[in-house]
């Protein structure tokens, strides 16, 4: 099993509508893909900086082929639409993690 993990650090002033959004638009966009199995979405509860919260996104893959078709084909598009809705105000980094048994 993968994980695509897409960290985001978001601004508390919008904090509330960008969980909003994530949930019922962005989210059901990426799983209408059909690339993942499923997903998890979690308050990272470190401390950071007083003006934004961090959350991260977790994407379960089957195969790295999936993955690779994701981020060929539908990631641009939708990173587009998160970056047109919030601007700088939320900003995200991915990593691939790999299951270890």
């Amino acid at each position: 099993m993968l994980i695509y993990n897409v960290t985001t650090g978001v601004d508390k002033k919008i904090e509330q509508e960008w969980v909003l959004w994530m949930r019922e638009v962005h989210i059901p966009e990426v799983m209408k893909t059909k690339m993942f199995l499923g997903y998890r979405m979690y308050r990272v509860l470190t401390a950071g900086e007083d003006d934004t919260v961090s959350y991260a996104v977790q994407y379960q893959a089957q195969s790295i082929h999936q993955l690779e078709q994701y981020l060929d084909k539908f990631a641009p598009a939708l990173r587009e639409e998160v970056k047109k809705k919030f601007g700088d105000k939320a900003v995200s980094f991915r990593t691939l993690l790999e299951e270890v048994k």
